[in-house]
């Protein structure tokens, strides 16, 4: 009887990034260390009043330091579901999101992402919560998982003083 041998893939690697009380310097640091080489940014809207991360700049440094940028938009969270996460109320963060996951958009740019990561890219989620626990970011990754196999790491820079 012939043996069967399988072909051993390594799963894909997936990051997620928070950068609330964090110094650009010490995201792209965070980034540079895990040898990331695209930034997902999946804010609805890629503006911050925090210098350093809103769109432009943002994709600037990281160009300077040989990391991609891609704005996935749609995979962002609703106005309603900021007001959820501003009151603390993160079931109806979850509620609202995973209702906003069966999007025509969301669902294009998800399926982008899954793409993205079983192309190797070694790719890292960005939003704002520095809790991925308490972030929209932490759907997407398990989504990413279920989809890909990829293992998820929860990269966490250095609070500025």
């Amino acid at each position: 009887m012939a043996k069967k041998t399988s072909k051993k893939t390594k799963a894909s690697e997936l990051f997620t990034i928070g950068y609330e009380k964090a110094k650009p310097d010490a995201v792209l640091g965070e980034l540079k260390r895990a040898k990331v080489k695209l930034l997902v940014d999946t804010r609805a809207v890629a503006a911050s009043r925090r210098p350093g991360f809103s769109k432009r700049q943002l994709a600037a440094a990281l160009d300077e330091e040989g990391i991609a940028y891609l704005h996935l938009q749609k995979l962002g969270t609703p106005a309603e579901g900021h007001e959820a996460a501003r009151s603390g109320d993160l079931k109806t963060l979850w509620k609202i999101y995973g209702k906003h996951l069966k999007t025509k958009g969301a669902i294009e740019e998800m399926d982008e992402l899954i793409e993205l990561v079983k192309g190797g890219a070694r790719a890292c989620l960005l939003c704002y919560e520095r809790d991925v626990g308490h972030c929209h970011r932490s759907k997407i990754a398990e989504i990413v998982t279920e989809r890909t196999g990829a293992h998820v790491t929860d990269l966490v820079p250095p609070l500025f003083e």
